[in-house]
């Protein structure tokens, strides 16, 4: 909603928030002027975050064309969190923010930002220090809103690989960490309470659901099994990785009846990398005396077992997320042979959804969009279901500018034109904003008998 796109916020990129686009096919049928908080201070179109001088978000990501990769752009930001402009706008989306701090007071409070209690981004714009995102919003006297707010409270949890945890029974959201799912109950609640505030003056307006994590390429890109024979270097190395280190451990397993934990590397097939399992059961002690029994020196097979006490191979059930793809098959903190993450050396749980980590962003996310559905027909408003629509774009969908547009990652050339997410993996880009605002001109066509032109996704930039 805020225009967040290349893992940050720019001054170029905002221009093509999904309000921002909608607001043009408004003003084609009388819409006033649409208002955004100001990031004049981006100078340098770098993006990026500075609080009190201080870095506190990277720049905006770019493509390296010669590597075809993303990297972060080159500079220091210019934007301050501190210059405060005190100012509501029509465009409230704040990145980062889950349901319940569209309630907060003090979320715009520059002073509470070190306890972790403020969002950066809604302290430079918070009209007082104890404005709430919806009192500001409700200062505009709004008659038409958009309300696609819910994402972050399961998708924080979903980019953290599952280190956080869900809330569920707990009421109390003050005390949940940021990558925590929010508890059912306080998700309804603060929804309810939202859409009841937006249409008490009388507005309309649409809601849109909440995608699940498989439509987005965050989630997608990175396969569970990306070591070729050549990148682990050949036959030679293998056959050593086999007979010297997950040969001895398998045998013990499997011997323990856990032998399917692991795998012998193919020397002509694709292979998956090692994970840690936190859901599995502790093996380091049976690895560490087996090994020692079959003459292994005692310090060598205490690591074999705490290496791969609570490790597997990943599988295709797993989800990896688009960070792995930076860290895979790089050097490890331990010596050699455990030297290799995800190779030899698990790959922590950040960057693994386990098949349990998303049955439980699965349930939220239907937990929560059943609680969107339920607000929206107690004031009979418009669903934009996203949840659905970005379903449909992960096998591809064919527009009315005759692209063929898909939910995949930039892969080079070869799908340079059809890519709607930005280089994060997360949020759209300009033309996937363009696609989500076109989506919602449908509905409110359909919904409010109107006739809004439609958008072209192929005339904004890739």
């Amino acid at each position: 909603t805020s225009g967040f796109m290349d893992g940050t916020m720019y001054r170029s990129g905002q221009q093509y928030s999904f309000p921002n686009i909608l607001s043009k096919q408004f003003a084609v049928v009388g819409g006033g002027a649409f208002t955004q908080p100001s990031y004049i201070d981006d100078a340098n179109d770098l993006g990026g975050l500075l609080v009190m001088g201080k870095q506190t978000y990277a720049t905006r990501l770019i493509l390296n064309m010669s590597t075809s990769s993303p990297e972060n752009l080159k500079g220091t930001p210019t934007i301050e969190a501190s210059n405060l402009q005190a100012k509501a706008y029509n465009n409230m989306g704040v990145p980062g923010a889950k349901s319940f701090h569209v309630l907060a007071s003090g979320y715009g409070n520059i002073e509470n930002l070190a306890t972790g209690k403020a969002n950066p981004y809604y302290v430079r714009h918070a009209t007082s220090p104890n404005a709430t995102i919806l009192s500001d919003a409700m200062a505009l006297d709004p008659t038409f809103f958009t309300n696609w707010i819910g994402s972050n409270d399961v998708l924080a949890y979903a980019m953290s690989g599952g280190v956080g945890k869900s809330q569920e029974g707990n009421l109390d959201p003050s005390t949940y960490g940021a990558n925590d799912i929010t508890d059912l109950q306080v998700f309804t609640s603060t929804y309810r309470t939202i859409v009841n505030t937006l249409t008490s003056k009388g507005a309309k307006g649409i809601v849109a659901t909440i995608p699940s994590v498989t439509s987005i390429p965050y989630f997608t890109t990175v396969p569970y099994n990306p070591l070729t024979p050549e990148l682990l270097g050949g036959s030679t190395v293998i056959d050593q990785l086999n007979t010297q280190l997950l040969g001895p451990v398998k045998q013990i397993l499997t011997a323990a009846g856990q032998g399917n934990r692991l795998q012998l590397f193919s020397t002509s097939n694709a292979n998956p990398i090692l994970i840690v399992d936190e859901t599995l059961t502790d093996m380091s002690g049976i690895i560490t005396q087996a090994l020692i029994a079959n003459g292994i020196p005692t310090q060598t097979a205490g690591a074999l077992g705490q290496v791969f006490g609570k490790a597997r191979h990943a599988t295709s059930n797993d989800l990896l997320v688009l960070g792995a793809s930076s860290v895979i098959g790089k050097p490890s903190t331990m010596p050699a042979p455990f030297d290799k993450l995800g190779v030899t050396f698990p790959l922590e749980d950040k960057y693994v959804l386990i098949p349990s980590e998303q049955q439980l962003i699965k349930e939220a996310t239907e937990n929560f969009n059943d609680a969107i559905w339920a607000a929206a027909r107690s004031k009979r408003l418009a669903v934009a279901d996203m949840n659905a629509i970005l379903k449909y774009l992960t096998g591809g969908i064919r527009l009315s500018d005759g692209q063929w547009y898909t939910a995949d990652y930039f892969k080079g050339t070869v799908n340079m034109n059809k890519v709607l997410f930005s280089l994060d993996g997360v949020h759209p880009n300009p033309r996937g904003n363009a696609f989500i605002a076109n989506e919602i001109v449908k509905v409110i066509n359909e919904s409010f008998k109107a006739n809004l032109p439609m958008i072209v996704p192929g005339n904004y930039p890739g």
